[in-house]
């Protein structure tokens, strides 16, 4: 077992690793950022001094120019000056000057820049009776300082391109590194995600499902010894609250009988005073000759025997625990002993109406779906404060979802809360009362496990949730349609007996 727990993940060591991944990402990044500052600094730095050469070189031509004109020696020393700054220059930078030219080009020009300032010393030192001689070295000293001039023109241009597009370069690195950092933070995101929140949003889920009363074991497929230890933890208070939940409905199963003995007292007084009436006749009157008398008075007492033994025995069916065995009930007749058991409970001025032909029959268990419709009468009865009524109808339809969806008839499900469709023929039972009804905001929470708008002690809010289960037991649908102050309607579809004719709809 420890081994196994060693061996499970840790979603803090998952969250920790992302941490490390995402850290390592933007620490790489930035080591490549910085190199890549550093070296266009670098070549920012070098660009001066092209630029410098390149100025250099103009102000040799123009103090040339000066020198060839006036002739004032001034101008000479500041050409020689220029000369010399610019081999200092391009010497102390030869290896970035070799990098942006050839190197025979780089060895060229400062032959020219040598051999310059020799032909401007040359000249220097002529008289002005040479005149062919002086002619000839101002074309050499103009040839070659145009030379040069041209050469540190075609070095600047190339070093203005080059750093044109290293900042290209750095653009498009820097968009580039921009979207692979988004890029990899969503990776990661939706790895960690699918790692940690994946199975923290199925939990979820789990307990949405469990809140709605189905107590189903959480299954979730994770090796994170976190959600391993929720997961057990919660299937462990599932267990303990479905052990629960089955005492208190077996507490409510008999809450349901204690009403029932109730109405059964009070149903059996009438056939005991009978067959008590019956019994004193016969004995005042034993010697009477009058045999048909006396046979009526038995046959009375037979009667009413049967009558008390009958309800007996449907309370009887209705308390002991049985497995679920579906058969052919008829409705009408179901719904009579029903309302039969608790008519000592039913106030003075409340009727109940049964509308419900006699040829409809339902597939059911007996005691199960005799305590629903129990729950759900006793809920009219209750919902009704002074005087009003309980109607109870039933038809058998044929193909009702499909009718409903096209007709708009009464029973149209969409009118209710939640929706309650069947295929193939059905069996449509209303339970309508004209009590107080269920508040808009109340009623999608009606079927919920525990929940009651009744007082403290006064109810477990188990009964419709009961009938919930029961009427889903039964491969049915439950709805509840309700207007406060006009009353509730509880919508039940069942499916209809195999090999009965669907009635047709009233």
């Amino acid at each position: 077992m420890f081994e196994k727990f060693r061996c499970q993940t840790s979603i803090r060591q998952k969250i920790i690793l992302g941490y490390y991944a995402i850290v390592f990402i933007i620490v790489s990044l930035s080591l490549f950022t910085i190199m890549e500052l550093r070296y266009m600094e670098r070549k920012i730095f070098f660009g001066e001094i092209v630029s410098e050469f390149f100025d250099t070189a103009l102000e040799i031509r123009r103090f040339e120019k000066n020198f060839i004109i006036y002739g004032q020696k001034s101008d000479y020393d500041e050409n020689i000056t220029y000369v010399t700054k610019a081999q200092e220059l391009l010497t102390s930078n030869a290896k970035g000057f070799t990098a942006m030219v050839r190197p025979g080009q780089v060895r060229d020009l400062d032959s020219k820049l040598k051999n310059y300032k020799s032909l401007m010393g040359q000249y220097a030192k002529l008289n002005k009776d040479e005149l062919t001689r002086r002619i000839s070295l101002e074309q050499n000293i103009r040839k070659t300082g145009k030379d040069i001039l041209t050469m540190s023109e075609y070095i600047s241009k190339t070093e203005r391109r080059h750093l044109q597009t290293i900042l290209y370069n750095s653009r498009d690195i820097f968009i580039s590194s921009t979207i692979f950092l988004s890029l990899a933070g969503i990776i990661i995101g939706q790895v960690l995600s699918r790692i940690i929140v994946r199975p923290l949003k199925l939990l979820e889920n789990s307990m949405e499902v469990i809140a709605g009363g189905r107590f189903e074991n959480i299954l979730i497929d994770s090796k994170d010894r976190e959600i391993v230890s929720l997961t057990n933890a919660f299937n462990k208070m599932l267990k303990e609250l479905e052990l629960r939940q089955r005492h208190l409905i077996q507490s409510e199963k008999l809450a349901s009988l204690g009403t029932l003995l109730s109405g059964v007292a009070h149903e059996l007084n009438n056939p005991l005073s009978n067959i008590s009436s019956s019994c004193q006749i016969l004995t005042e009157e034993i010697e009477d000759t009058d045999m048909g008398y006396k046979k009526e008075l038995l046959a009375q007492i037979d009667g009413q025997t049967d009558r008390a033994r009958n309800i007996v025995r449907s309370l009887l069916e209705f308390s002991r625990d049985k497995d679920f065995k579906k058969e052919e009930i008829p409705l009408k007749k179901l719904f009579e002993e029903t309302i039969r058991f608790i008519k000592g409970q039913i106030p003075t001025k409340v009727g109940i109406t049964i509308d419900v032909p006699d040829a409809v029959l339902i597939f059911a268990d007996k005691q199960r779906v005799q305590q629903a419709f129990l729950n759900l009468i006793k809920n009219a009865l209750e919902s009704i404060a002074d005087e009003g009524t309980v109607t109870i109808q039933a038809r058998q339809r044929r193909n009702a979802g499909e009718t409903d969806a096209h007709n708009g008839e009464i029973y149209n499900y969409l009118k209710y809360n939640g929706t309650c469709t069947l295929e193939g023929d059905t069996v449509d039972i209303r339970i309508t009362d004209t009590g107080s009804g269920i508040p808009q905001d109340v009623r999608p929470k009606v079927f919920d496990p525990f929940f009651t708008t009744k007082d403290v002690g006064k109810g477990s809010g188990l009964g419709l949730f009961i009938v919930h289960e029961i009427i889903e037991e039964h491969d049915g649908c439950i709805a509840v349609d309700s207007e406060v102050g006009k009353g509730t309607t509880f919508l039940i579809r069942l499916p209809a007996p195999k090999n009965t004719k669907a009635g047709q709809a009233g």
